[in-house]
């Protein structure tokens, strides 16, 4: 079968689950003798190996998006223009130091991409066609998430052929838009899911969050699980020091500040005086504050030298700082739709300890892999990982059970199994 896959890229500044997500697909598709193209829009694709988009094109380039939206005369411009501002480097040099994924200044944008064909940015749309038809006609197009169905009827009109479409978070980030686009951006996007074929939410809990929320039609609302690439995660050999971690990006939405909150109680409770604290994951520009806040926080509790802070791993340095974990935690305060590093953590053979919001209680009983906390509750989350710490020996059966689920049903071979069967549906008219 020949399929596009359609992802917006993140630039590489921060763990991005939509990204794991496709990437581990289209290579498992590729392995199964698919002839899958891997489309990045807005930025390049994050660096995790081998990158699944090489040779592809920046579509939709996150400054020429901009422009267009802001200029009636970059809607205009030869393509040897653009074609300056939609150079790789550049994209992530500027995402570094801009919010280009920031929902809050996004409003305007969201909301023509969304109109596709009737938006600002219609001359990529036209562009993006094009290339996809010289590449010769997909049997199927797979776009990353719904913020993207403004693409699908120049689609199917151009091209056609049936477009599925993941549900990923799409929530949150509408969500974050100022008003009037919040609204008119639910509104739009209900509308253009209509022209979907089928969609696909990575778990049951988003799945009833966005039937109820885009009115869909329950019966084109799939679930597929996601699944991962397990190669090389692998427990530690060594039993590490008493380390606790979180894995993603640094906000306050993930709840980086309750996570040193309980590990300084921790410390200060006298018991674990030599715990420490890994971070892994980026940060954008909208959250230095609040990071600024949190090491700040440290230092006046003289525990920042048992703090470390790491930026945006690739996967290899993710196995690696996962092995050096005694517990992970995620004390989210925001609703997540999967979360794609607590399945990295259980294939290390880390438990975890999540906050009972979005998906997470819904992938805890399904790998049994660690314990559910209250969100915004510092106190109850030391004590979750003080009952780890305090036996070994349950916390290593978690972390052993949790491993066994991981290969045993969330794999990226189950993910592409659930995916295909609804391609082949949607190819065959079903």
């Amino acid at each position: 079968m020949k399929i596009v896959q359609i992802t917006p890229g993140a630039g590489g500044d921060f763990y991005c689950d939509n990204c794991l997500r496709d990437g581990d697909l289209v290579s498992e598709l590729r392995r199964r003798g698919h002839d899958t193209l891997m489309v990045p829009l807005y930025l390049p694709m994050a660096a995790e190996g081998t990158d699944p988009s090489q040779g592809v094109p920046v579509f939709f380039g996150g400054i020429t998006v901009y422009l267009q939206q802001k200029s009636a005369l970059f809607r205009r411009t030869p393509r040897w223009v653009d074609r300056l501002f939609d150079s790789p480097r550049l994209l992530r040099w500027v995402a570094r130091r801009a919010a280009m994924t920031k929902a809050a200044d996004l409003g305007e944008p969201t909301l023509s991409m969304l109109r596709g064909e009737e938006g600002r940015q219609v001359k990529e749309l036209d562009r993006l066609v094009e290339w996809l038809r010289a590449e010769g006609r997909p049997d199927v197009v797979c776009l990353s998430n719904a913020l993207l169905a403004g693409l699908v009827r120049r689609l199917k009109a151009e091209l056609g052929v049936p477009v599925v479409c993941f549900l990923q978070d799409e929530d949150s980030f509408l969500d974050a838009l100022p008003d009037p686009h919040r609204t008119a951006a639910w509104k739009t996007a209900a509308g253009r899911a209509a022209e979907v074929d089928a969609f696909v939410a990575v778990s049951h809990h988003y799945r009833r969050v966005m039937v109820a929320r885009m009115a869909l039609d329950p019966h084109r609302v799939h679930v597929v699980h996601l699944g991962m690439d397990t190669a090389g995660y692998e427990p530690a050999a060594a039993t590490p020091g008493p380390t606790v971690g979180c894995l993603g990006q640094r906000s306050r939405a993930r709840g980086l500040d309750v996570l040193v909150e309980a590990f300084l109680a921790l410390r200060a409770g006298g018991r674990w005086p030599a715990l420490r604290l890994r971070v892994a994951g980026g940060q954008t520009p909208a959250d230095q504050v609040f990071v600024a806040a949190v090491h700040e926080r440290l230092a006046a509790s003289g525990a920042e030298d048992a703090a470390e802070f790491l930026p945006a791993l690739d996967r290899a340095g993710r196995r690696e700082f996962l092995r050096s974990l005694s517990v992970l935690a995620a004390p989210a305060r925001q609703a997540e739709a999967f979360g794609v590093f607590i399945l990295e953590a259980l294939a290390t053979g880390v438990p975890v300890i999540l906050s009972k919001v979005g998906a997470y209680p819904e992938l805890l009983e399904a790998t049994g892999g660690g314990r559910l906390v209250e969100p915004d509750d510092a106190a109850g989350l030391a004590a979750a990982i003080e009952d780890l710490l305090a036996h070994p020996d349950e916390a290593r059966a978690l972390g052993a059970r949790g491993r066994r689920a991981v290969l045993d049903r969330f794999h990226v071979r189950h993910m592409a199994d659930g995916i295909m069967e609804i391609f082949e549906k949607v190819v065959a008219g079903q």
